[in-house]
């Protein structure tokens, strides 16, 4: 329990006290606007080629926060690619592209991302420090490779994920500022179950995220990871993995009460879908290492009428 609060205060300290927006978003109902409508359905593309979850749970949202939410998948989803994807050379340059455009609101002309990003962080009056502390984290990845502890491990959720929780609150609406625990809470539930998910896929990219001081607690070497063994030891730490993510979602659901009614159930489908996931891992035997885990539309359907009463009753 000690080492949950130290992380978990860690994390807020990191988000500050967001400022709970005193009006309602800017609305110049872009609809009209014939670039920026090509703007916002370029990130609709790019959230639904991507993500199927994210493009399948932002679909619950009405138009304009529908489109706002896809235009913050699509800023993470490109800066993701400049770090794992553009050469040294080119990375640093393009990373400061877009530090100076979260900072200015200044873009290049045919940049059809930074177009309806640069509207939603407007319109929505979204704190520019969550989209440069996701910037950061995306670049730890070329700095960082291993995690010794689960709060080391915390941080980089954080920066990776919470930010984005954090964004996507003030496009949806939310109440008041103790809703902030909750989105950072999320988002490192939802992070965690990526990082379970591709054990296989990080490691053969050079990348371990799972803690090394738990690895060695439950007996688990490099090596075993190298070849995939799913052995008891193995089964035992993704066991404790899932339990504690799940818990880490099941506190997070008292915040989806904090958000503006129209958002409630999209946010806990994003919850619901990624669960989803660490249910197929147990089915699945915890074979992270040959098999991607994922839940399909039907799945997700299937979820939907217990997720719409339970979101009822909130």
């Amino acid at each position: 329990m000690q080492a949950q609060a130290h992380w978990e205060n860690q994390l807020l300290a990191l988000a500050g006290n967001a400022p709970h927006p005193s009006t309602r978003p800017f609305f110049s109902y872009w609809a009209g606007d014939v670039a920026l409508r090509q703007a916002y359905k370029h990130a609709e593309v790019i959230t639904a080629e991507h993500s199927k979850s994210f493009h399948f749970a932002s679909g619950l949202l009405p138009e304009e926060k529908r489109s706002a939410v896809r235009a913050l998948y699509a800023f993470c989803r490109t800066v993701d690619d400049i770090v794992d994807e553009s050469t040294d050379d080119e990375r640093e340059s393009r990373l400061d592209y877009w530090r100076r455009m979260i900072e200015t609101g200044s873009f290049a002309e045919n940049d059809l991302v930074a177009a309806a990003w640069a509207d939603t962080l407007t319109r929505y009056h979204i704190p520019r420090h969550y989209a440069l502390q996701l910037i950061d984290g995306v670049q730890r990845d070329l700095l960082q490779a291993r995690y010794q502890t689960f709060d080391e491990l915390a941080t980089y959720c954080y920066g990776v994920a919470s930010t984005v929780g954090l964004m996507s609150m003030y496009i949806v609406g939310f109440k008041n500022n103790d809703a902030v625990p909750y989105a950072i809470k999320l988002g490192v539930a939802l992070q965690m179950t990526n990082i379970l998910r591709d054990v296989g896929e990080d490691y053969r990219s050079g990348r371990l995220y799972l803690p090394r001081e738990e690895l060695t607690f439950y007996g688990i070497r490099e090596q075993d990871i190298a070849e995939g063994c799913v052995t008891d030891n193995w089964r035992q730490f993704m066991k404790f993995q899932i339990e504690r993510t799940r818990h880490l979602y099941e506190e997070s659901w008292a915040g989806v009460k904090m958000l503006e009614r129209e958002g409630q159930l999209a946010i806990g489908a994003a919850s619901v879908f990624y669960q989803g996931i660490l249910d197929d891992i147990e089915r699945h035997d915890y074979d992270v290492f040959s098999r991607r885990a994922s839940l399909g539309a039907l799945g997700k359907l299937s979820r939907i009428p217990s997720l719409w009463l339970r979101v009822k009753s909130l």
